[in-house]
């Protein structure tokens, strides 16, 4: 029988199995913006604080003990929380402080994956000798936090990343959690279906449709009943995380695969002239950073959430990858254009946009005459002038007296 050289290196991979120790740990900081404007403002503790204008961006736990949550509209955040104090953000000052936590976490271990710029994943696995066990690196990474950076942080420990997760979740508010091995069922099982990955509100509303509210009903009802329910790829998935089982290492290194915005709307309603201009602004804003960080992309993706707080998707494939701001701005008007329709019966209170299947700028396939990228289209200039004299030194007509918008800080790429 013939055997392929492909069938033969498949079959020696080393198959990635669960570590023995509890070594992965998750680091999260707590409520991140509010936990900022607290730590600047002493006026601010022990408040209820609410970061954000028109929709919340974040809560201090004092706010979110009075049922405020993100991303809640600031007027139903402020009938349930009435004596709130809402704040304008920052982004300046949390970039700074997210830079400062990430040097911690780099001082820890060189084995660091960022997930977004208050949270990430940390490898200790090895350091025993020179720096004792996890839970005591954890302590001791919490402990510089808050010394050194003011901010409060709770970290989880377990033998993979999704375990690692759930138990910082379960940690907060600036707690330290560990899911041992010979307990990682009895940690995760009773928890609600909700801590598992992929487990939104449809998915979690189906579940309990059919009577499972808890992860160890959904670890006992077995694969193929719960492929009957969700399909065969979430039955796999959910199952899998149901009984702990995530082969994935933490990994440095990684570039993102889409980059995103979006921009609360309101509940007022907005004219399709208004709603087009903002979309513009999301697309200048997503084709500078698709420049700065010589990325290129292949899909264009319209996120909106409709005045039930419903949300939907659309998407286009482009004909090439590309980070030319008017190729991906045809793609977001078409994409607008055809859900129009829905938006004027549903109404709208937020429009996003997100630039997927990235790629390095310079592994582009040329095409003939195979010249290379030019330096000297309007979109370098508008990129050398935002970046002399601010974003909104050049904006569009449209966007007048609207502006640009909250641009969130992200971590470098």
């Amino acid at each position: 029988m013939f055997v392929s050289d492909a069938a033969v290196s498949r079959s020696r991979r080393t198959r990635i199995v669960a570590r023995a120790e509890a070594s992965i740990l998750h680091a999260d900081l707590d409520s991140f913006y509010a936990a900022v404007e607290q730590r600047d403002d002493p006026r601010l503790r022990g408040k209820p604080v609410i970061v954000g204008g028109g929709v919340v961006l974040a809560a201090s736990y004092e706010a979110k003990a009075l049922g405020v949550r993100t991303p809640m509209s600031s007027g139903q955040a402020r009938r349930l929380c009435p004596q709130a104090i809402v704040v304008r953000p920052r982004v300046s000052a949390y970039a700074e402080a997210s830079k400062a936590v990430f040097e911690i976490f780099h001082d820890t271990t060189p084995i660091v994956e960022g997930i977004s710029i208050d949270e990430a994943f940390l490898d200790v696995s090895g350091l025993r000798r020179i720096a004792g066990e996890p839970a005591a690196i954890a302590q001791r990474l919490r402990a510089e936090v808050r010394d050194r950076v003011g901010l409060p942080i709770s970290v989880g420990i377990a033998r993979t990343k999704f375990l690692a997760k759930v138990a910082s979740a379960v940690a907060k508010p600036d707690g330290l959690r560990l899911a041992p091995p010979d307990g990682e069922l009895d940690f995760l099982h009773p928890l609600p279906v909700e801590r598992l990955w992929g487990v939104g509100d449809v998915t979690a509303r189906t579940l309990r449709e059919h009577g499972i509210t808890r992860v160890g009903q959904l670890a006992e009802l077995g694969e193929g009943p719960l492929r009957a329910i969700l399909g065969p790829a979430a039955a796999r998935h959910l199952y899998a995380l149901s009984w702990a089982r995530d082969p994935r290492r933490v990994e440095t290194g990684k570039r993102r695969r889409s980059i995103g915005a979006q921009r609360a709307l309101g509940r007022r309603s907005r004219p399709p002239d208004e709603i087009e201009a903002y979309l513009h602004g999301l697309t200048d804003r997503l084709g500078r950073r698709l420049r700065a960080a010589d990325r290129v992309c292949r899909t264009v993706v319209l996120r909106l959430r409709f005045d039930d707080f419903t949300r939907a998707t659309r998407s286009r494939a482009l004909a090439e990858a590309t980070d030319h701001t008017e190729t991906i701005l045809h793609a977001t008007r078409t994409l607008l254009a055809g859900a129009m329709p829905l938006i004027q019966v549903r109404g709208l209170t937020l429009i996003g946009l997100a630039l997927t299947n990235l790629d390095n700028a310079d592994v582009v396939q040329l095409t003939l005459p195979f010249e290379a990228r030019a330096s000297n289209t309007l979109d370098a200039t508008l990129d050398d002038l935002r970046q002399r004299f601010g974003s909104a030194a050049v904006t569009r007509a449209a966007l007048l007296n609207r502006g640009e918008g909250l641009s969130a800080p992200l971590l470098p790429d």
